[in-house]
């Protein structure tokens, strides 16, 4: 993997908290930079188990990226029915699933040309 640009670094560090925070499982890495004409740099993928708890990860991420780096997403989208939260960071993307809509969409295989890395959750 290519490694991140310090600014996207630490971005990725601090969303990657946020997520084990609230215990959101399933996390992978999605780096997009080499695929040609890409909305990111980025893709942050996990899964709650609820719609409450994807509620809270998207929480917990917003609370910990903007105690931390005083930033906020420029965009959220779908918190109405909380299946899939978008969460949008401008160069990293983060998608928040409960695993079946997750299993529907399959971003991974989509995005199948983006070198993935899985990361260990603490728990």
């Amino acid at each position: 993997m290519a490694k991140p640009s310090n600014a996207a670094d630490h971005l990725i560090t601090q969303i990657i908290l946020g997520i084990e925070e609230m215990k959101g499982v399933d996390i992978q890495l999605l780096d997009l930079r080499e695929i040609e004409n890409t909305v990111c740099e980025y893709f942050i993928v996990c899964t709650g188990t609820s719609n409450t708890h994807v509620n809270a990860i998207v929480q917990s991420i917003q609370k910990v990226v903007s105690k931390a780096l005083k930033e906020k997403p420029y965009h959220v989208e779908g918190q109405e029915n909380a299946e899939w939260i978008l969460m949008d960071y401008i160069n990293v993307v983060v998608h928040v699933f409960q695993r079946q809509t997750r299993e529907f969409y399959n971003i991974e295989a989509l995005w199948g040309d983006a070198k993935t890395t899985p990361i260990a959750s603490n728990y």
